[in-house]
């Protein structure tokens, strides 16, 4: 063992460590652990971003759970890092999981229990296993999801446009590291630096990764649900303890809300946290939860119904699940919700009427800002958005007793276009009562191509579930818009062009929004079942 990888500080000891697989390739693994006796529980967690960055962007060092009384193991998974191989993606991580948990129970670090973390792709190594593998003794995924179709790469039928680019691109440049391909890696870095990558991206994948998941996501159809893989944890991992963590502002909240009704249906009794996080920001209280649900399984053994909590974006609190009352308004307005904020109106009382027509022109697509897909994901104020003569604006009378919004909103409409092809993205927000701040709580998008677009018909966008409970006097607001760039590609108005950056080839569109009949509803988490379909 080289000099450089072994380390000896004052509480901690650290040392790299490799398991020899079955088919003959070597994977690389970073421990940590407490100085002085052992063995110890063991955290694991399995990564393709190089061990020793350990996913210290949203969890703390290895080196403080070491200091909690952990082994800690963080392995390049096959094809990263420095382990062997070649890297495929979610599809090569269940056998390789199976013999990397083996071999941590063989280590003599190790007192035999394993708990497995870590969020995004490190959520998915943790329940990718063969049917007969043992399971770990607890479970902590965070911010993933099975399904690669509705959980890693669309909604509404349409590409996450940027989010697919950039991780796509950050996994080609680590393989053009390995290569030592300098070139590659610089032009890709210069791609997400100067934001051509959202032009380029896909040219720069089919060049320095081509069989990479992003590059494959990207030229299946969201629309064609045969095309796409779901995944299948083993039915004994799914009811061990799990922790699950989400935030209101991750693109993978449906993943980790189906994986909490999935082990629910296997017997399991999972926990379920769901706070005001972004995919790499979270809250600062995400540490000591874990530690606390770690202690309590790999420690001390205990058992028991996991617990739900849900942050109120209103009340800014943590809140258990509500049991809300049905909610449903309705749009009405003259045809001039693009430019009079006054014209449009969400009304729970009345049935909707009128008539919006709303002009896409894709050399100024409307942006995307905050919320779950777009690059500054998070809390955003969308005033000057709806302040654009291209976004439709529904705002509700001031609201005469506190209102939760918990669920998942939904709006049926009935919308269609002059061209083969359009997207309708829609945004639910507060107008809190004494500003004039436009507070976005809720996107999502629906994209409709070929010639159904052309016909004016029942159209349903499902956005992305929430809890915030807003109070007497402040105002709703639904914006409708045919673009969210570059969360989503722009709709180029015809089915025969890919979507993506504005081209000579996209074309003004302009769409029929009838009002009669249109609901927003939420469809309550109680409820079962949320859609992502």
């Amino acid at each position: 063992m080289s000099a450089e990888s072994s380390l000896i500080s004052s509480h901690v000891v650290e040392r790299d460590g490799e398991l020899l697989l079955r088919d003959g390739v070597r994977l690389m693994a970073r421990l940590w652990f407490p100085r002085g006796d052992g063995p110890w529980p063991a955290l694991l967690m399995r990564q393709p971003y190089g061990r020793r960055l350990a996913s210290t962007v949203t969890l703390a060092h290895p080196s403080w759970w070491a200091r909690q009384g952990y082994v800690v193991i963080v392995q390049d998974v096959r094809g990263q890092g420095d382990s062997e191989g070649t890297f495929h993606g979610f599809s090569q991580e269940a056998d390789d999981t199976a013999q990397t948990h083996d071999w941590v129970r063989s280590l003599p670090e190790c007192n035999g229990r394993i708990g497995c973390y870590g969020f995004s792709y490190q959520g998915m190594t943790q329940l990718l296993a063969p049917a007969d593998a043992t399971p770990p003794d607890c479970l902590a995924p965070a911010m993933a999801g099975l399904d690669e179709r509705l959980h890693w790469s669309s909604e509404g039928h349409a590409h996450w446009w940027h989010l697919n680019l950039g991780w796509g691109l950050q996994l080609a440049a680590q393989q053009a590291r390995r290569r030592r391909d300098r070139s590659a890696w610089e032009a890709i870095r210069r791609a997400l630096e100067d934001g051509s990558y959202l032009r380029d991206g896909p040219e720069l994948l089919k060049r320095h990764d081509p069989d990479g998941m992003a590059c494959h996501w990207l030229a299946q159809d969201p629309a064609d649900r045969s095309a796409w893989r779901r995944h299948d944890p083993p039915q004994s991992w799914l009811r061990q303890p799990m922790l699950l963590l989400g935030g209101w502002w991750d693109p993978h909240l449906m993943g980790i809300l189906d994986l909490y009704r999935r082990s629910e249906d296997a017997g399991g009794m999972p926990e379920l946290h769901i706070g005001p996080a972004s995919h790499l920001q979270w809250w600062p209280g995400a540490q000591t939860l874990l530690l606390r649900f770690f202690d309590q399984h790999l420690k001390h053994g205990q058992t028991g119904p996991g617990q739900q909590q849900f942050w109120d974006l209103g009340r800014q609190e943590w809140r258990t699940p509500p049991q809300p009352e049905p909610l449903r308004w309705s749009l009405q307005g003259d045809g001039l919700a693009c430019l009079d904020p006054a014209s449009g109106r969400l009304d729970s009382n009345d049935a909707g009427c009128g008539e919006q027509r709303l002009v896409h022109d894709p050399w100024r697509p409307v942006p995307a800002i905050g919320g779950h897909l777009s690059p500054s994901a998070g809390p955003a104020d969308r005033r000057s958005l709806d302040e654009r003569a291209d976004v439709a604006t529904f705002t509700s009378a001031p609201l005469e007793q506190s209102v939760e919004l918990s669920g998942q909103p939904q709006l049926l409409i009935q919308a269609g276009a002059d061209q083969p092809g359009f997207d309708l993205c829609v945004v639910l927000s507060r107008l809190p009562q004494g500003s004039a701040a436009v507070e976005q709580l809720s996107c999502g998008v629906i994209r409709v191509l070929g010639t159904e677009a052309e016909h004016v018909a029942e159209r349903r966008v499902l956005l992305q579930p929430l809890l915030a409970t807003c109070s007497a006097g402040d105002r709703l607001r639904l914006s409708l818009a045919a673009a969210a760039w570059p969360a989503i590609g722009v709709n180029p108005g015809t089915p025969e062009h890919p979507s993506g950056a504005p081209s000579a080839c996209h074309r003004v569109v302009t769409m029929t929004l009838e009002l009669a009949g249109s609901v927003l509803s939420l469809n309550p988490f109680n409820s079962g079942r949320l859609n992502s379909d």
